[in-house]
């Protein structure tokens, strides 16, 4: 069945989404999900929501211990680590080394498409867990990270649902290209989805950043690759996360 031919919304789609997004055990039919593919793609935002509960969390609990701020905030990029199973992470780095490391667009969807890592790959997942480490810690201290995880959750994951929609696929294989494109009702449900969780929790100024920058990520996909593979995505959620989490202590 098309995408186009399935329903917007049903409940199945949430567990493929978690399940997708995320190593929690989740029970859903395999079955199922692979046949709504894409179409699942507007459940990525409650996805992330979940992901931003458990972090802050974690959060709570690990001060209730009564660690340091630095350790928990550690200890916290940890959980989200293992939770995701660190996908965001390798497409940020296979980004990083395949778009700055490769002259013509063939070369550098080869160098992403490798799984050793490079020096620019090492670089941004450096400065990516720098710059989160440091964030984090500044919204435990300030104790705005129930808004602040839950936020950035959600709209860091909606955004690869644009990306998905409104660009195409620079490979003919891959995770991206299984799961295929989503509809524009469904990208708009799910920045819908993203934007009422984030307007709720106040983080009103990140519903105004986020799309500015998965425009930035989605632009220069397009002029290194012509395109968007699941190492994009995973780069573009990335970027946004560690945007927001600028814009939230600005």
């Amino acid at each position: 069945m098309n995408n186009r031919d399935q329903k917007l919304i049903e409940f199945a789609d949430l567990p493929a989404a978690i399940g997708l997004l995320t190593r929690l055990p989740v029970p859903m039919s395999q079955t199922r999900a692979v046949a709504r593919g894409a179409a699942a793609a507007w459940a990525y935002p409650l996805a992330g929501a979940l992901i931003g509960i458990i972090l802050a969390a974690a959060v709570s609990v690990f001060t209730w211990i009564g660690l340091p701020i630095g350790m928990v905030a550690a200890l916290v990029i940890g959980v989200n680590i293992i939770i995701t199973g660190a996908m965001h992470e390798d497409g940020l780095a296979d980004s990083a080394d395949g778009l700055w490391g490769g002259w013509d667009r063939a070369r550098r969807l080869e160098i992403m498409k490798d799984s050793h890592i490079g020096t620019y790959g090492v670089l941004a997942l450096a400065l990516s867990l720098l710059i989160r480490w440091l964030g984090l810690s500044a919204m435990i201290a300030l104790d705005i990270y129930w808004a602040g995880l839950m936020a950035i959750a959600v709209l860091s994951r909606g955004g690869m649902v644009i990306l998905m929609a409104a660009m195409k696929n620079a490979r003919d294989a891959g995770l991206s290209k299984s799961v295929g494109r989503p509809t524009a009702a469904t990208a708009w449900a799910a920045v819908a989805i993203a934007a009422l969780i984030a307007a709720v929790l106040g983080q009103f100024a990140m519903i105004v950043v986020a799309p500015f920058v998965v425009l930035a990520c989605g632009l220069i996909a397009r002029a290194k690759i012509g395109g968007q593979t699941g190492d994009i995505l995973g780069a573009t959620q990335q970027i946004t996360e560690i945007t927001l989490l600028l814009v939230i202590l600005t």
